[in-house]
């Protein structure tokens, strides 16, 4: 039991930064029908950016008090994928909205493609170390083990999840994105102005990824060029999981993801004796996709959009 706890513990942590960046997966689909595969990329740009900051900060600031130098990092790492999901929405995406669906999704591929190698020239090919800023403490809980680090990971992913459905479902902005999300045409009509609610949806879903990326980077205390690929892979299953176009979907996606993967590669690799530990993690998530796309396509919280696809 002590075990299973602990996965559970470990569960929760990584599925709500798969939440958190499947929300961004599932807001674009909602409006424009478009899988973003670049997503992954803002989040690795995100981590890096942060990592960035804080290194020059503590290089030229020594004495600043941490918390100030991971306030300023995150601004930074969030204003500069906000900034660069604007962008590519406007160059990449917008000039291929009445495109063929096929023509959007090589662009996203491309893309992604594309942010990986500007962050290998920028950063370098090595793995780099994150700073520890904060003393980590180690509180036990029902037998199990969690750290101060991954407390403060799933309260920040609580409070950003919960921020953003309250913004769709309570404000001004949530009804003109639901309703462009409805149909473009008739909220054009409505006098909503549908490239504007557009880009600030791949900005919101761009600064939860950037949040994302410095949670992982805290975390494992370490980031990597290539970090986004399979994380944005992970978190297109956990969107799909929840029934993509989904917010509350896109939620309970990653945290069963994520409580999946740990058993998986904890539980279940205990008793197998590691035979599919945590080498074969990947797997889990891979075979959870492929039995929701055979037996529900729509998610579990999912509407039948088959026809936007």
């Amino acid at each position: 039991m002590d075990i299973f706890a602990q996965q559970i513990l470990n569960g929760l942590v990584l599925g709500s930064v798969y939440a958190l960046v499947a929300l961004g997966y599932t807001m674009v689909y909602g409006i424009l029908g478009l899988i973003n595969f670049a997503h992954g990329e803002v989040v690795m740009i995100g981590a890096m950016t942060a990592l960035a900051v804080v290194s020059t900060l503590l290089s030229v600031f020594p004495e600043m008090h941490p918390f100030l130098t991971i306030l300023l990092a995150g601004l930074a790492a969030i204003l500069v994928c906000m900034s660069l999901a604007f962008f590519i929405e406007r160059l990449a995406y917008r000039p291929l909205r009445n495109a063929p669906r096929l023509a959007p999704l090589i662009t996203a591929i491309g893309i992604s493609i594309l942010l990986q190698n500007i962050a290998m020239i920028i950063w370098g090919r090595k793995y780099k170390t994150v700073p520890q800023l904060f003393p980590t403490e180690t509180f036990e809980l029902f037998g199990a083990s969690i750290t101060s680090v991954q407390i403060f990971i799933i309260l920040i992913s609580a409070v950003l999840m919960s921020g953003l459905l309250v913004i769709v479902h309570f404000t001004k902005l949530g009804r003109a994105m639901r309703a462009t999300s409805e149909s473009q045409r008739v909220a054009g009509l409505m006098g909503i102005n549908v490239n504007k609610i557009i880009s600030v949806t791949f900005m919101i879903g761009a600064g939860l990824a950037a949040v994302a990326g410095i949670l992982i980077a805290g975390n494992y205390s370490v980031v990597h060029y290539s970090m986004g690929f399979m994380l944005g892979l992970k978190a297109f299953t956990a969107a799909v999981l929840g029934g993509i176009g989904n917010l509350g979907g896109a939620v309970l996606g990653g945290l069963l993801l994520g409580l999946i993967e740990s058993i998986g590669a904890g539980y279940i690799g205990d008793l197998t004796g590691g035979f599919l530990g945590s080498h074969y993690q990947d797997v889990f998530a891979f075979v959870v996709l492929i039995v929701v796309l055979v037996f529900r396509p729509t998610g579990l919280m999912g509407e039948r959009v088959s026809e936007r696809a």
